[in-house]
């Protein structure tokens, strides 16, 4: 037997490096040393129609499993707004949910990792226990680009601690009608400072590369989250800020108000954009090529993917997906790379292939979307790094990040009024008062403070939702511990009256919402807020400190209260807004938006024709902080 070993060696090391020789090949696309387009160029070439438009696909988690990501390659994963592990899932139970979602991926032919997304809009708001940051309306009035990059930079480290790589978020609409669902996920009205605010990017994603190619995405590590620009294009200026209609505007009107924060993103590395569910002057942006392919592919050189919105191609059509082939015809040939279908991948898949083998869709079409998404995927290191570990879990609502969210807060507050005169200003308040009012149904309640998106996609009432301060609990931790505070929601006049308060805090408000169920025409600070506010206001010294996502009717109440402060949506930190309050540091922040005299006068803007608000754009008072002096 001697005399065949050595020969039977041979053959077995000649076997052995030609397997290698081939392995290595058929591993050239997960090899980090090639060159990004030869990799992209070498993986796709691998790739089978169903592959490639399965990697078009983004599911809901709950419509997901290990073997559906395996066996038909889905692109992508989402958790849309509720959509978590079970109620109050640990950071660990969400990364070890992505993780096998991941293996289901890694399992398929090709092993193309997925990308899982989540709305984190003001901090990994879907997550229990997460950081909440105010709303954009409210960071829009803090003027502080630095900040919000911080707190991009804090975001992306919380979406990272659950295992997730992709965050939709920014918002970067110009909401130009106040009547609109989602005017808080706006900056401002004023395109400039939306444009300022896209600074948030660069916390997301970090810092681009001075020899990086405009256009080209950028993610910088495992500590960083893919961002993503929305929604593409002019979907805060639909007619009485209805959600999802249309808005009528000219060329000029869509590229000075509308355009300008897209142009900032993609400069920045923005690595994916959202096309809005509205439409422009009658044509559903889902099926805009002109817009999508023409102008922001071709002309703005975007080189990262398109991604649609929740269900956005069914409503294409009216009433939404009542022609499902067609409306897949008319989006990816609008140029959407990624279907957020969310729900039934098989339909998708089965009419895309269709309409691809009957050349309706061309192959160059299927070949743009994949070759994009692949772009992002590698240039995130997804394919060297695709799973997630336990690493980064005690950044989720480290008080580093609630620190931040603080500072946020009072940095976005506005002092509308300050006294009954200007020579009697009520704030600071006093901390030593023997005997204080809270009162409103704001101000002991997280989730009423929170807003929409917040653990669940329209909010949620209540302070056990989630981790964070109240405003009340602020307040009592702020003053001195032998001052007796009171707290009715919703206190009659007579007691009131019956009552020695020093002074009162009225907080009131809107009740949660998000999109649609947001819309609102009239205005009005919702019951019992009035009352309360009459109530109270009418018998002693009040501050009426205002929870809304955007202006609300106040003029005619304006005479009545001491001092008014418009708190927006602030977040889990309510010490935010007691900093202020008590002067431990000034108010600085400036109207993002027009106040309003009367809903008739809308849509009125800044530069407007007939601009005739109660508080134009950038007002603000100021206080200095109560142990400095003039």
């Amino acid at each position: 037997m001697g005399k065949y070993l050595i020969p039977l060696m041979g053959f077995l090391l000649l076997c052995l490096c030609s397997t290698m020789v081939e392995s290595s090949e058929y591993m050239r696309y997960k090899d980090p040393i090639q060159l990004l387009n030869k990799r992209i160029k070498d993986l796709m070439s691998r790739m089978t129609l169903l592959e490639k438009i399965g990697q078009m696909a983004q599911l809901d988690r709950k419509a997901a499993s290990f073997e559906i990501m395996r066996d038909y390659s889905i692109g992508s994963l989402l958790s849309g707004g509720g959509s978590v592990p079970r109620a109050e899932a640990t950071a660990e139970e969400w990364i070890d949910m992505v993780n096998n979602f991941q293996n289901g991926s890694l399992s398929s032919r090709l092993g193309i990792p997925m990308i899982y997304g989540i709305d984190a809009v003001h901090g990994n708001n879907n997550v229990y226990k997460a950081t909440i940051f105010p709303h954009n309306v409210g960071l829009g009035c803090a003027r502080d680009p630095e900040l919000v990059k911080r707190i991009g930079s804090a975001t992306a480290l919380e979406v990272r601690a659950t295992g997730i790589q992709y965050a939709f978020a920014p918002c970067i609409a110009v909401c130009r009608d106040p009547r609109w669902g989602r005017c808080y996920e706006s900056y401002s009205e004023n395109p400039k400072i939306v444009q300022e605010m896209t600074e948030i990017i660069l916390g997301l994603q970090g810092d681009v590369p001075a020899d990086s190619r405009k256009g080209v995405p950028y993610v910088g590590g495992n500590n960083k989250v893919a961002a993503c620009a929305k929604h593409f294009v002019g979907d805060g200026g639909t007619t009485k800020g209805i959600n999802e209609n249309n808005t009528v505007t000219d060329w000029h009107g869509l590229l000075s108000i509308h355009m300008p924060g897209y142009y900032n993103s993609i400069i920045k590395g923005v690595s994916t954009i959202m096309v809005s569910y509205s439409s422009w002057n009658g044509e559903k942006m889902h099926a805009n090529r002109d817009l999508v392919t023409n102008f922001l592919k071709d002309t703005l050189n975007f080189r990262g993917f398109v991604i649609s919105d929740w269900q956005g191609i069914d409503r294409i059509t009216s009433p939404a997906g009542t022609n499902y082939t067609y409306s897949i015809q008319a989006g990816i040939n609008a140029g959407i790379d990624m279907i957020m279908i969310p729900m039934n991948h098989t339909d998708f898949i089965n009419d895309l292939t269709y309409l691809v083998e009957k050349n309706v869709i061309p192959m160059s079409r299927i070949d743009d979307a994949v070759k994009r998404i692949l772009r992002v995927k590698f240039i995130m290191g997804l394919f060297e790094s695709p799973m997630a570990d336990y690493s980064f879990v005690d950044y989720l609502g480290s008080q580093k990040h609630r620190d931040l969210a603080r500072e946020a807060a009072r940095k976005s507050l506005v002092l509308l009024k300050n006294g009954k005169s200007d020579n009697e200003p009520l704030l600071p308040l006093p901390k030593d008062a023997p005997k204080i009012l809270v009162a409103g149904s704001h101000a002991n309640n997280l989730g009423l403070q929170c807003g929409g998106w917040t653990i669940e996609w329209q909010g949620k009432e209540g302070n056990n939702i989630t981790a964070g301060t109240t405003i009340l609990n602020a307040i009592a931790s702020t003053v001195g511990p032998d001052i007796e505070i009171i707290y009715k929601a919703n206190p009659e006049a007579d007691f009131v009256k019956s009552n020695d308060f020093s002074y009162a805090i009225v907080v009131i408000g809107e009740q949660p919402y998000a999109e649609t169920m947001g819309d609102n025409l009239n205005l009005t600070i919702p019951e019992p807020g009035l009352s309360t506010m009459k109530n109270v206001c009418s018998s002693i010294k009040c501050v009426v400190v205002l929870i809304s996502g955007r202006p609300l009717v106040i003029e005619p109440y304006l005479s009545d209260v001491d001092a008014l402060v418009a708190a927006w949506l602030p977040g889990s930190e309510g010490q935010g807004v007691t900093d202020v309050l008590y002067g431990d540091y000034g108010f600085t922040g400036k109207l993002s938006r027009t106040w309003f005299k009367s809903v008739d006068q809308l849509p009125m803007n800044y530069r407007d024709e007939h601009y005739d608000p109660l508080f134009p754009l950038g007002f603000g008072l100021e206080t200095k902080p109560a142990n400095t002096t003039a």
